[in-house]
């Protein structure tokens, strides 16, 4: 079958299933009600609750959710084969992920914006509450070590994307100011934004590429031969440092101000990114190099079942969206009629950024991957990137570079100049690594200062102070020695993040069940999903504890045996309140007085 037609196809499919089982969820299921009221007019504060345009949101939300996750992923698990890799991220976006995020958005929606979290104790048990809670700080913590690890290494590795990610800031402020101050227009700005997002792409490319392990003569770790001290000094520390200040200020700035405009930018950079790849695939023509099923998959690489289900998660089903949903999106919604959009329609969006993924690591490398002063092509191109043992093929360098080069290669063939090309991809895992990071962070702000008010630390309800926590935490982890040398610590604790990533899918399915049963709506829609997100990870962890204690890796097993054993506990609250629950409403929230700021719903002077 044409790569192009792969991609056509399951494209068509989202939409299908978008009109059809999203339709049927939104009506049948979540029973959704424009006419109700939201948190983002009831709590309107100008900060965190702004009525937000459906457009603006959308694009908000599946940047925050995207991240490099549909790329790191997929890009792994076509070692495997492409076949089963495109089964899951299909298969798995429309039953099972677009079904968590729309109903992590519903539940939180309708709980004044509440986390999951803190809607896990109305709608379960208090510990379930504090349990929960305690795995989000965990979960999210790891997701600002690692995707600020992967920004470094992007800037650090790809010196041409540096400039442009940067630039974007500034100019998504402009555009917040001119929108929010002035009451202008936000697409004609918008799409300017993008002209010069892509003007510095080129001068990145062709003047301006921002090497700092050149200028101060850094490498891209700091290695661990020269102690610790030492190895701050690497590229890559210092990347994480600015994009840890960078996070701090953008947490805590209004969302119309920074998050919203970049991200709607971004948005429409990857609909330009996902039009020329598919452009790429119809001109190019090119060939699959990868096999549909790796027969011969090497003796170090794990089994596909169940790995298969944690590697690839973003693109098929993650537990961050979850917080995602809960966390910022529920607080932005104008009206519940935009959460199918939103909740369901993003993580559409984000399978096909996965099946390009896909089509670019196992059919775009193959028109031509450069290495050492040879042009390889065809399966050796492949070979290059997937032919070595699996601890080779999980580096991130690796990982990053295979959709790159190979969606670089699908630009080319359109026409756009090789260098410019492979600037454009990688600017593209940039921004949405950028957006991933700074709503990681303020989502972790969030969970500091629910945690806060459970242990009654006061101070911590404020929002720098908590804010500060998430950075330091996340900063802490990151910079510590790891496998690279100092700057790399994040992969320490990488290993664990897929298996405790999906268990907490299995989680926000569990409270989004115990809403349904509360509200006597039809909850065998979440039987299936739930079973699977809680049973597959949860064996993928145990055969990583086994492994882990072979090799005498005892931090690996003391957390992931930990979290296994907190995830059963909230499970067992559960399962002792199954019963009780169906038709039992829980405690009403209390009536709040709606924030003093104006009502911000995109009509004239509103946000964007």
């Amino acid at each position: 079958m044409p790569t192009w037609l792969i991609a056509v196809l399951t494209g068509a499919g989202f939409v299908i299933a978008y009109h059809t089982y999203g339709r049927f969820l939104a009506r049948k299921v979540f029973g959704i009600d424009a006419a109700a009221r939201v948190p983002s007019h009831e709590m309107a504060d100008g900060v965190d609750y702004v009525p937000t345009r459906k457009a603006v949101l959308f694009g908000h939300h599946f940047t925050s959710i995207a991240g490099t996750g549909p790329i790191v992923g997929p890009a792994i698990a076509v070692f495997w084969g492409w076949l089963p890799a495109l089964l899951w991220v299909v298969l798995g976006s429309i039953f099972l992920g677009a079904v968590h995020d729309f109903g992590a958005l519903v539940v939180s929606l309708r709980s004044r914006g509440q986390s999951l979290g803190d809607v896990a104790g109305r709608m379960i048990s208090p510990r379930a509450r504090v349990l929960f809670l305690l795995i989000l700080f965990f979960v999210l913590m790891v997701v600002i070590a690692i995707f600020g690890l992967v920004i470094a290494v992007i800037f650090a590795t790809y010196p041409e994307s540096v400039l442009s990610v940067w630039v974007a800031m500034p100019v998504a402020v402009a555009i917040g100011l001119w929108i929010y101050k002035r009451g202008g227009s936000l697409l004609g700005p918008s799409l300017g934004a993008l002209a010069i997002l892509y003007a510095a792409v080129a001068l990145g490319v062709y003047v301006l590429p921002i090497d700092v392990g050149a200028i101060f003569g850094i490498p891209l770790f700091g290695g661990n031969e020269h102690g610790f001290l030492a190895g701050l000094g690497s590229a890559v520390v210092l990347w994480t440092l600015l994009l840890l200040v960078y996070c701090f200020v953008a947490s805590v700035l209004p969302v119309w101000l920074l998050l919203q405009p970049r991200d709607y930018i971004n948005s429409h950079q990857l609909v330009v990114a996902l039009v020329l790849l598919v452009l790429g695939l119809a001109v190019g023509h090119p060939a699959m190099v990868a096999p549909a099923i790796n027969m011969s998959v090497p003796s170090d690489a794990p089994p596909l079942f169940p790995f298969l289900f944690i590697t690839v998660a973003c693109g098929a089903i993650s537990g961050f969206h979850c917080l995602v949903s809960s966390g910022t999106s529920s607080k932005q919604i104008r009206s519940e009629s935009d959460a199918q959009f939103v909740g369901y329609g993003s993580m559409l969006m984000e399978g096909a950024l996965a099946v390009l993924v896909i089509l670019a690591c196992t059919a775009g490398l193959g028109l031509g991957v450069r290495q050492e002063g040879e042009v390889l092509t065809g399966v050796a191109a492949y070979s290059a990137y997937y032919g070595e043992s699996w601890g080779a093929m999980s580096g991130l360098v690796r990982q990053v570079g295979a959709f790159v080069e190979g969606g670089g290669n699908l630009l080319a063939a359109v026409g756009v100049p090789l260098e410019m090309a492979v600037g454009i991809i990688a600017v593209m895992v940039a921004c949405f690594a950028a957006t991933t990071l700074d709503t990681a962070t303020r989502l972790q702000r969030y969970i500091v200062q629910e945690l806060a008010g459970v242990v009654r630390i006061p101070a911590l309800r404020n929002k720098y102070a908590a804010t500060a926590v998430a950075v330091l935490t996340g900063g802490a982890l990151a910079l510590i020695p790891g496998p690279s040398g100092p700057g790399s610590g994040g992969l320490i604790l990488w290993p664990l993040f897929g298996a405790i990533n999906q268990l907490l899918a299995g989680l926000a399915f569990l409270v989004v069940a115990f809403y349904l049963i509360r509200h006597s709506r039809p909850v065998y829609v979440l039987v299936l999903p739930l079973a699977v997100m809680v049973v597959v990870p949860a064996w993928a962890m145990l055969l990583n504890l086994g492994q882990w204690y072979g090799e005498s890796k005892w931090l690996l097993v003391a957390i992931g045996a930990a979290v296994l054993l907190l995830e059963a506990w909230m499970i067992f609250e559960a399962a002792l309140m199954w019963k009780k629950a169906k038709g039992v409403l829980p405690e009403a929230l209390p009536l709040l007085t709606p924030g003093a700021a104006p009502s911000l719903d995109g009509e004239g002077g509103g946000a964007c």
